[in-house]
């Protein structure tokens, strides 16, 4: 009983506002860390890499976050009544969260030239910036019905 008190829940609409900052946020950061290294080659080296790593988001969004976003919100829109403010992410992802945290590091950290790192950076960041939309427009669809009615 005690437990469930101290449990911080929140409701389906706080749920997808608070993922969808989250993706933004995590995609702003890899996106300016990404440019950050670019400012540090020639402006050709940057251009290649920053559009290669924008094409990489592209796919990685139509084949493979938008359709994780989409998975997490028909989840959160199923559930009912308030949840724990960290069930906007299936529980197994974050595992697969902890493991990207880690490389993220591992990488930064490693001898890899940062203006390659940035192609994966801007990929990732990229991707998660474009997916988390998904989050905002089902939130806004869902606040926009309920107001009619």
């Amino acid at each position: 009983m005690l437990l469930t008190r101290l449990k911080p829940a929140v409701s389906e609409k706080w749920l997808l506002a608070i993922a969808g900052a989250t993706w933004t946020t995590i995609g702003m950061m890899l996106c300016r860390l990404s440019f950050i290294w670019l400012e540090l080659v020639p402006l050709r080296i940057a251009l290649v890499h920053g559009l290669i790593g924008i094409a990489l988001a592209c796919i990685l969004f139509r084949f493979g976050f938008s359709y994780i976003a989409q998975k997490n919100i028909k989840r959160i829109s199923l559930s009912s009544g308030k949840r724990c403010i960290f069930a906007f992410q299936a529980w197994k992802s974050y595992l697969l969260i902890s493991i990207m945290i880690t490389l993220g590091i591992f990488l930064r950290h490693s001898p890899i030239p940062k203006h390659y790192l940035s192609i994966l950076y801007t990929t990732i960041g990229g991707a998660l910036l474009i997916s988390s939309y998904r989050y905002y427009f089902f939130l806004w669809q869902n606040l926009k019905n309920r107001d009619g009615d």
